[in-house]
């Protein structure tokens, strides 16, 4: 795990009595591939400025890839937005690796990378502890499941990760590109116990960029005593990446000792 310092962007987070407001964003940014055919990190990194996320789940993020100039993407993307960063491969490719991120305004305080259970390609979630600035910790979970038609590579990897989700004490964040729609076996799963980050009913769909179609980029929160959803946004971007950005502004609501479901 690499942690940068804290430089050029104010975050977003607020207190008030009534809970902490956080921005999240969830990205699938195809290693900086744009719809153009050009690849171009500064252009990504423009897009996720623009929307001041303290948190940010990345997903095709290479590191030091042929195909993507040997930059560490995770790496420089926290560089150019002043945020700390993780990165977890999936595998080695093209002389460097491929997998994805997280990037986040607060100091990240551990990292952990959840197996899950092979696919058409490798697959592993990134979990990571992140300490606010009143002390409190939360982990944000990003995933990218598998994308063929089939869903029986996804289900089990959504099995696996439900299972991790259970063993976790803090509240968290699950966000990322799930490659499965709303009604699914798989959204299903994951979403119990959860609450969901819905989307506009008029504008839900996150693939693709140009032609939007379908949904499904998801951002969800845990345990529900302690989280509300104040607003969510599917940006539009055609393109910068073939994915369209998931943006929430959500609320981190106090402890307190009769939120029995609180884990």
């Amino acid at each position: 795990m690499i942690i940068l310092p804290l430089v050029t962007i104010s975050p977003s987070i607020s207190h008030a009595e009534e809970g902490t407001s956080l921005r999240v964003l969830s990205y699938n940014i195809k290693r900086g591939l744009g719809n153009d055919g050009k690849t171009d990190l500064a252009r990504t990194a423009s897009v996720i400025n623009r929307l001041s996320p303290d948190f940010v789940g990345l997903q095709e993020v290479d590191e030091k890839t042929q195909r993507s100039g040997e930059v560490d993407q995770a790496a420089e993307l926290g560089r150019q937005l002043g945020m700390h960063h993780s990165f977890a491969p999936f595998m080695d490719y093209d002389g460097g690796r491929y997998g994805l991120a997280i990037l986040s305004r607060h100091p990240i305080r551990q990292s952990k990378i959840i197996e899950l259970p092979k696919g058409n390609e490798p697959r592993v979630a990134l979990a990571v502890d992140v300490e606010l600035p009143d002390g409190q910790l939360i982990t944000l979970v990003n995933l990218h499941f598998d994308w063929v038609r089939n869903d029986g590579f996804r289900f089990a990897q959504a099995k696996r990760l439900k299972q991790a989700l259970t063993e976790l004490t803090t509240p968290y964040i699950l966000l990322g590109d799930f490659n499965d729609q709303p009604n699914s076996r798989t959204l299903e799963l994951l979403g119990r116990g959860m609450t969901e980050a819905d989307k506009p009913q008029d504008d839900s769909f996150t693939y693709s960029a140009s032609k939007p179609s379908i949904e499904i980029d998801f951002i969800f929160v845990a345990p529900p005593t302690r989280w509300s959803i104040e607003h969510v946004d599917v940006v539009d971007e055609p393109i910068a990446s073939d994915h369209r950005p998931v943006s929430a502004k959500i609320q981190l609501r106090p402890h307190t000792s009769s939120s029995a479901d609180d884990r």
